[in-house]
């Protein structure tokens, strides 16, 4: 995808921040195409061929005072391009360039308050000589000498050059992180960098991408034949209605019902694919094997595994049974592409199993279709949109593949699902009433492998636990809890105790991510 829509690109070099991937959606927030390539993959030939109209320089967890440290090539600092360091990207660029950075003695981590001492063209518009503004600071080392053609533009109690400028080769730096939402005007400043600096346009849009996606796949597939495996969430779900849109009747859509969904879930799924949509839909309903593999399976992992397995048998059967295909339809996205090429080779690139459709091409000998591997998870809700899906469907709270098998701790108890499906339920149906769904990033239920004693009605009862889950995040990698009120939280719990036959306590999860994860297996 060369065109126009491609035309302004920013690159980003990576050199292991954990939130590098905010600073590629801050770009595209702005409008512009950008893409994340790891430092140790770029050089003068991939920047010749990439054709940035400015690069970004990440952060990092290493320090420039070390040897065999990461560094920039020194040949993206030559090419008469807009360049923008950030945290350990500042520092690279200020030691690369002649100046010089020590370990400090006074380390700054979270918020902090930086004092413009004055205006660039980095600041136009958002910040001003004199004035103080908060940032997110997360750095050990600091910069003692800028090289030459470098001025300090803002500073801290410790840190003297937490913005620096070079008016003359359009180098800008700064020791904080703009990417995070915890400095409030990161993301004007780096549109600043992508705009008044490089000169982009802002051409990036999802109703451009959707037009240009559909050629490509058209072009890709031809006259062939495109099944797709429909799991219900809203990357195959967008995936599904972006290949019927460009190649109708060629695409079959395979959705393998495990009886571990929702509440009416599977139903609404079918009714939205093949009344509304009219997509050629095959419904397996495989509950019945899936329950019985399952059956005795306490281990999450294992569990995981059973599920991702099945679901291959059960896809590829069906997909056999209506003729094969010579595409299959996946829903890859961009983060995923960034993890298959991290540099550290860290825990990023070990993917946990689940249900997904990751080990079919090689067996069922069919080419990819691979059409959201350029987008973030929030852009595929925005092209969701763009393609007339519903928002109650595209804005749906995360669900895992391997549904409730993992929001039911322990051995997987059938008749149990339905007191699970009837919680989960209630419980977001109180934060719908409540007007609260749209403000958090994932709710949920989970059933506990522990009975208490009640009273209900002067009688003894002897109950499961459930327990309610609500967290805040960007990308899954961190979570805060959301903080309810007492009044909800005795509403909800009201209302599933008198409502749901087999719970009899309910208790809220206050643990952020990390320690804990998001879902509890």
């Amino acid at each position: 995808m060369t065109n126009e829509l491609h035309a302004d690109r920013i690159l980003i070099v990576d050199f292991g921040s954990q939130v590098t991937q905010l600073i590629a959606r801050r770009v595209r927030e702005s409008g512009v195409y950008c893409e994340i390539h790891p430092f140790n993959a770029v050089t003068s030939e991939t920047l010749k061929a990439f054709d940035p109209k400015g690069i970004i320089l990440s952060g990092g967890p290493a320090s420039v005072t070390e040897a065999e440290t990461p560094r920039a090539p020194d040949a993206l600092f030559q090419m008469g391009l807009p360049v923008f360091g950030i945290c350990y990207g500042e520092q690279t660029m200020v030691a690369q360039m002649g100046g010089a950075v020590t370990v400090s003695d006074h380390r700054e981590f979270g918020r902090a308050q930086v004092d413009v001492i004055a205006d660039c063209m980095l600041f136009a518009g958002v910040w001003a000589a004199g004035e103080q503004h908060q940032v997110w600071m997360s750095h050990g080392d600091r910069i003692d000498r800028l090289p030459n053609g470098f001025r300090a533009v803002a500073k801290t109690d410790s840190a003297p050059y937490a913005a620096i400028a070079n008016d003359a080769k359009q180098f800008y730096a700064v020791q904080f992180h703009p990417e995070v939402v915890h400095t409030p005007d990161g993301a004007k400043l780096i549109s600043n960098f992508t705009h008044r600096i490089c000169g982009c346009g802002g051409d990036w849009t999802m109703a451009a991408f959707k037009q240009e996606a559909i050629e490509k796949i058209r072009d890709q597939v031809g006259t062939g034949r495109v099944i797709c495996g429909l799991s219900g969430g809203v990357d195959s779900s967008v995936v599904a209605v972006l290949l019927h849109e460009a190649i109708g009747e060629q695409l079959t859509c395979v959705f393998v019902d495990h009886g571990l969904m929702r509440l009416n879930e599977a139903d609404e799924v079918v009714t939205l694919f093949r009344d509304h949509y009219n997509i050629p839909l095959v419904h397996k309903k495989a509950s019945d094997v899936f329950l019985s593999r399952l059956a005795g399976v306490g281990d999450p992992e294992e569990k995981r595994k059973i599920i991702g397995g099945l679901f291959i048998d059960v896809f590829e059967a069906e997909a056999k049974r209506v003729g094969g295909a010579d595409f299959l339809a996946q829903g890859t996205l961009y983060p995923d592409v960034i993890e298959s090429v991290s540099f550290t080779g860290g825990p990023s690139v070990t993917i946990k199993s689940h249900h997904n459709v990751g080990g079919l091409p090689a067996r069922m000998n069919m080419q990819l279709v691979e059409p959201l591997r350029e987008l973030f998870k929030d852009e595929v809700r925005d092209l969701g949109r763009e393609l007339g899906l519903p928002d109650s469907f595209v804005g749906r709270h995360p669900f895992p593949g391997p549904g409730l098998a993992i929001r039911m701790p322990g051995n997987i108890v059938p008749e149990n699902l339905d007191i699970l499906r009837k919680a989960d339920a209630i419980y977001l149906d109180e934060i719908r009433k409540s007007g609260l769904y749209d403000e958090i990033w994932q709710a949920f239920a989970v059933l506990l492998p522990v009975q208490t004693v009640g009273v209900m009605g002067d009688a003894r009862t002897y109950d499961y636990v459930c327990a309610l889950r609500a967290v805040n995040s960007t990308d899954g990698m961190t979570a805060e809890v959301y903080p309810f009120s007492p009044e909800f939280l005795g509403r909800t719990t009201s209302r599933i105790i008198n409502e749901v036959q087999g719970i009899n306590r309910v208790v809220y999860d206050y643990t952020s991510k990390p320690p804990g994860t998001i879902e509890w297996e």
